[in-house]
């Protein structure tokens, strides 16, 4: 079972948006942990690949390790970090896209790395 994380920024923004529908946003979110091949991979950067989950209009940004998703079966993805890190719109969609790219090309793997678990 892979482990599912949330940033604090974005569980707020999912909140005020989303108000009581939240828990159904929630919910599909961590849908992942138990299927973490779900999502449409947008782009990868270095080993790490950047997905995104679709509820209604909005899409939901997350980043994982690219090669253990691609080549491990599910009952071997525990130890699989997902990470989501954005939301947006369709009107956004470009610009966010554009800004975690940017954002994972300064961090590397480093940014990400530092939440594994032991």
């Amino acid at each position: 079972m892979a482990r599912v994380i949330l940033t604090p920024e974005l569980e707020q923004e999912i909140d005020k948006q989303f108000k009581e529908d939240s828990v159904n946003v929630f919910k599909l979110l961590l849908t992942l942990e138990n299927n973490p091949k779900k999502g449409k991979a947008l782009c990868h950067v270095g080993s790490i690949v950047l997905k995104e989950l679709k509820y209604k209009s909005y899409r939901f940004y997350f980043i994982t390790n690219g090669y253990k998703v691609k080549f491990l079966k599910p009952e071997q993805l525990k130890d699989l970090l997902i990470k989501f890190i954005r939301m947006s719109d369709k009107k956004t969609q470009s610009n966010v896209i554009s800004e975690i790219k940017v954002m994972l090309r300064r961090l590397g793997n480093q940014g990400f790395e530092d939440h594994k678990t032991s």
